[in-house]
């Protein structure tokens, strides 16, 4: 049973108080919607959310095309490092809508995090995302951090898509990092999962349809069972321990637990944290109500554990 204090976050966001009337809650997506107006409603709403914690740094970093972000403490050393991969679906999200969260992430393991911004579709389908992932882990490993002190972690579309860089740096012969943490990674965009169906009603983040759109958008004629977009899909074995965190009443919570089922069929060391009753990347509401704050302590120390080589 969730705690009262997240039975009340829940009741929040369902009735949109959390977005301060910046974000009009959409219900519904469908193929007449406005990819660029949902954009530019998230965007509005990363506003409000875009400053970091004290303590924290933001650094901006060109990496060829790609905008990408250092968050950390002042002056901290890049011998280890988190590379973030924002949530949105493919279609939207950007360093500013995530800083904050991903400073969370920095404050709770004491690991800088670089955070990056992909290429989103429906203008930069696939595979334009998963390039952009695969250089700015490659710019990394130029500046010297060794792959055994980086951690992928994300959220979301960002969640799978660290899962599939995963996947194609180890067939493409790049070292892989020392982990991955991830919160509801959406690994299956073939959306076979029965929760994206069961828990449509439950879920206070994501409107109906949302997720076979998005997946029509960044596919756009690709294989949607490609490893390398649906991660689900893919070889599993010789991957590096992976922690997940998803919550139960989440429209993406088959495509985490049968992706940890897979991986530890396959020999790799998966784990799932299931928030009960909770909902879509519950972790980064820490610290609203003790389980998110409870998710995010474990991923914090998985990340510091595997980043001290």
């Amino acid at each position: 049973m969730p705690s009262m204090k997240s039975r009340m976050v829940i009741m929040m966001l369902k009735h949109g108080h959390l977005l301060q009337g910046q974000l009009k809650r959409r219900t519904v997506i469908d193929m007449n919607t406005s990819i660029l107006d949902y954009r530019a409603e998230t965007d509005r709403a990363a506003g409000l959310i875009s400053k970091p914690p004290e303590g924290i740094d933001v650094v901006s970093v060109q990496i060829g095309d790609v905008y990408a972000e250092w968050i950390q403490p002042p002056q901290a050393a890049h011998d280890k490092a988190i590379l973030y991969f924002h949530g949105g679906g493919y279609v939207c999200g950007s360093c500013r809508g995530h800083r904050q969260h991903v400073a969370k992430f920095v404050k709770g393991s004491g690991v800088p995090a670089l955070l990056f911004e992909y290429r989103l579709a429906p203008e930069h389908p696939y595979p334009a995302a998963l390039d952009d992932a695969l250089a700015a882990y490659r710019w990394l490993l130029d500046q010297g951090t060794d792959p055994s002190r980086v951690v992928f972690a994300g959220d979301s579309a960002g969640g799978g898509l660290a899962l599939a860089t995963m996947l194609a740096a180890r067939d493409q012969g790049t070292p892989l990092p020392a982990g991955a943490a991830v919160l509801s990674p959406w690994t299956d965009l073939k959306c076979t999962g029965d929760s994206i169906r069961a828990k449509a009603k439950v879920d206070p983040f994501t409107p109906k349809g949302a997720w076979h759109v998005f997946s029509h958008y960044y596919t756009k004629g690709s294989d949607a069972g490609h490893p390398w977009i649906s991660p689900l899909y893919g070889d599993l074995s010789g991957l590096p321990p992976v922690l997940i965190a998803a919550g139960d009443c989440d429209g993406l919570f088959d495509d985490s637990t049968r992706f940890v089922e897979k991986a530890q069929r396959a020999g790799t060391d998966a784990t799932l944290i299931v928030g009960e009753g909770l909902f879509h990347c519950y972790p980064v509401c820490a610290p609203m109500f003790p389980e998110a704050t409870q998710a995010m302590a474990q991923i914090c120390a998985f990340i510091a554990a595997r980043a001290a080589a």
